[in-house]
Parts: structure tokens; sequence; C-alpha cells
């Protein structure tokens, strides 16, 4: 199944989802001693491995992070090969003054952004995908 490339359709019909829960980015170099079911996700960068988590299971490993997020995802299959998605909605994010961490899955666009923006961020995505003109 395709995934959609048309930007007017992607903003229009992303559905953005608030998944419940703290989640958070650690790096370590030992991956192996955390249980695959327990990581969302991970990239290998010279200086380790990110991986994210739930905050819960990051305290019980004794990971460290600096950053506790929210997950958003977009609803929406988007194709690997679309354009300008994510520069759309982090723009919006921006003019409200939302960082924002973004993931494109095979399926589904990931943002993380700061626990004290979720609410903020949800009703900035839903408007603009209400109000979009492209």
């Amino acid at each position: 199944m395709a995934g959609e490339t048309n930007l007017s359709t992607l903003i229009k019909k992303m559905s953005p989802e608030l998944h419940p829960g703290d989640y958070v980015f650690c790096t370590t170099n030992k991956v192996n001693q955390i249980p695959r079911k327990d990581i969302i996700g991970e990239f290998k960068e010279p200086e380790g491995i990110t991986i994210i988590l739930e905050r819960k299971i990051a305290d019980h490993f004794n990971l460290s992070y600096e950053y506790v997020a929210s997950w958003i995802t977009l609803k929406i299959h988007s194709s690997l090969d679309a354009v300008g998605l994510t520069a759309v909605f982090s723009s919006e994010l921006a003019k409200h003054n939302i960082s924002c961490n973004v993931i494109a899955g095979y399926y589904h666009d990931h943002i993380f952004v700061s626990k004290k923006d979720e609410n903020q961020a949800i009703h900035a995505l839903k408007t603009l995908s209400e109000t979009y003109k492209g």
C-alpha cells in the first residue's frame, strides 16, 4: 500500500493523535540490556545509540535524559517520498514557539514536543489541518 504524497491531502487528513504518557530521548551503548519491546525508536550515532522510551522505562534502567516529551502521531499514511509535510507542520508549531522532534516511520510521521506544549501543539496541528489552503 503506497503512502500519500499530495501535500494538501496530507495536511487536511493528518489527524494528529496524542499518545498518553511521558517520553524521553536517552543515549546508551548498552541498548541490548533494554527489552526491544520497550524501545519506541532508536538511531545509531558515533557517540552512542539514541533511544526513545517511556519515561518510566528510562527511570527503571537508570538512564539519564534532559527532555520530557509528548508523542503525537499523524494518522495519515504518508509516503517517505512526500515533499513538504514536515516543513508545513514544523513551521506551524514554530509560530507557536513549539519545538518538535520528528521521526518518519514507514506508515506515519511521529512528532515529539515538550510535555508542557502538548495541548497547544495538538490544537495548532488540528487548526492547521482544518484551515490549510495549500
